[in-house]
């Protein structure tokens, strides 16, 4: 019930927040980010709506909107995050992308929670706070119940490394019949310089709205 209550505070949340800023599907709120430098790569943005990012639980969640035009909160959170930090792919992109797809869409809450993830909006994350898709992968679906339904070619790797094939030894790809990049894709980021890469045009972003002032 009292989960139930506190989405209800979002939905209405976000809807003051629209009211307030009808503009903000197209304009950042926060003006510190309004000029990012985004990379906008078409492949890597392919690779994120059809679900072969490399990632198992971002391919999961994607393959899981396109089928069934859903997807939890939480991820929804990840895979925001991903396509703007990790591939630095501007959140309006994905929310278009969320708009196209989602049989439960609505504006205000859409709209909210992608300026949320891109750190663009009003009360959202931090910019230098960004998903590790693999944590948040054996955080919430530790068995990988969810990635074996979305993501088959993963289904027969033991141990966590199914949160991470990129970890598979040649001889653990024979073993677990999927080859990377023939079965699965490589992934098409290294978190870990992604995260520096999108830290970095956040602070140049800010830095450079903060000179025009």
């Amino acid at each position: 019930r009292s989960t139930f209550i506190k989405e209800l505070c979002w939905r209405d949340f976000y809807n003051m927040i629209y009211a307030m800023y009808p503009s903000q599907q197209e304009e950042a709120i926060k003006n510190d980010f309004k000029n990012i430098s985004w990379r906008n790569n078409k492949d890597d943005f392919k690779a994120w709506t059809t679900g072969k990012t490399g990632f198992p639980i971002v391919d999961a969640a994607m393959r899981q909107l396109n089928e069934t035009g859903w997807m939890h909160n939480r991820l929804r959170m990840i895979v925001s995050s991903f396509l703007t930090k990790d591939l630095l792919i501007d959140w309006r992109l994905g929310e278009a992308y969320f708009r196209q797809q989602l049989i439960d869409y609505d504006p205000a809450s859409n709209i909210g929670g992608w300026q949320w993830a891109a750190s663009t909006g009003t009360d959202s994350v931090p910019y230098f706070r960004v998903f590790n898709p693999t944590i948040q992968s054996k955080k919430f679906d530790p068995e990988a119940v969810f990635i074996k339904r979305y993501v088959p070619e993963v289904r027969y790797i033991k141990g966590d490394k199914i949160h991470d094939p990129s970890q598979l030894t040649e001889i653990e790809q024979k073993e677990y019949k999927i080859i990377l990049g023939k079965d699965y894709p490589e992934p098409i980021v290294n978190h870990k310089t992604a995260r520096l890469r999108a830290i970095a045009a956040y602070k140049s972003s800010k830095h450079d709205s903060r000179l025009h002032q």
